[in-house]
């Protein structure tokens, strides 16, 4: 199958990203949220990303205009049928998850494939409450998605072949780097990343070394572009959270436990930089 045009539930962060890479790759988009304060915000930030690419000089506005052309923004979920792929990228809510992908199953075509930007809830888990099974997958993306090189490709126990070929394709021609991993709390990334920034929180809380500290000896001592606090705080801390929690609940180890320090700033709505404030003020 060869995917022209990409559907995308969600407008925000993620969901304006996904848009953003497909459209920039001569891919066409729908992008759909609940309301048109929404998909315009998502559109305004596309917008905004791909002037920041012209200040660059990495793109042309010629380049911006084309991108923006490509993609149309509803309201409407009915919109989603002219896609070959939809992306269900909304918050990382089970719940409302599954309720969003039933809704989509019943409305498009038998040969439409679905994934999932979840960065921890099962593929096979989701894939089950659809009637297209086989036609599931998983597509993580980073944030933020125009700049970030990697998808991961998530296969659940059901997914087919074809899909899995398609899909990564897909990411190919976005120019990304997929890598294709099994269905597992958290997948590969998150499930060593999470608990390395549930530990900083740890380090943080004991008092062993400030934020700065921790943040810069991470940086310096191993190398990382952005020390694990200040990551969590692009992160959002509320996902952090919800992540430990899912590696709790799914692998029954204590060595999972989120870090009371993390749930205090979560329940206080210190959540990072989308909110001004987590452990560093914005």
């Amino acid at each position: 199958m060869q995917i022209q045009t990409v559907g995308i539930i969600g407008a925000g962060t993620m969901g304006n990203g996904i848009a953003q890479a497909c459209a920039t790759s001569g891919i066409n988009v729908v992008m759909v949220d609940i309301s048109e304060a929404a998909v315009q915000k998502g559109l305004a930030t596309v917008a905004g990303s791909l002037d920041r690419l012209i200040k660059k000089e990495k793109i042309s506005a010629t380049d911006k205009e084309a991108a923006l052309a490509k993609i149309k923004v509803s309201t409407d979920y009915s919109a989603l049928k002219a896609a070959q792929l939809v992306i269900e990228a909304a918050t990382e809510n089970e719940a409302l998850k599954i309720k969003i992908l039933q809704e989509v199953d019943a409305l498009v075509g038998p040969e439409v494939l679905i994934a999932s930007n979840t960065s921890s809830i099962s593929i096979t888990k989701l894939a089950a409450v659809t009637g297209r099974a086989d036609k599931f997958i998983g597509m993580h993306f980073f944030n933020p998605v125009p700049m970030m090189a990697l998808v991961e490709v998530i296969r659940g126990l059901q997914t087919s072949d074809a899909t899995h070929a398609a899909v990564q394709a897909l990411a190919q021609q976005l120019g990304k780097t997929p890598i294709t991993v099994k269905n597992g709390p958290g997948f590969v990334v998150n499930r060593v990343l999470i608990p390395m920034i549930n530990e900083a929180f740890f380090v943080l809380a004991e008092g062993l070394a400030t934020a700065e500290d921790i943040d810069a000896g991470m940086k310096l001592g191993c190398n990382h572009p952005i020390g694990p606090l200040a990551l969590a705080d692009m992160v959002g801390l509320d996902v952090c959270l919800a992540v430990m929690n899912v590696f709790l609940e799914q692998f029954g180890d204590s060595k999972y436990r989120p870090c009371p320090l993390l749930k205090e700033y979560v329940a206080a709505g210190r959540l990072g930089r989308k909110t001004g404030q987590g452990v560093y003020t914005y």
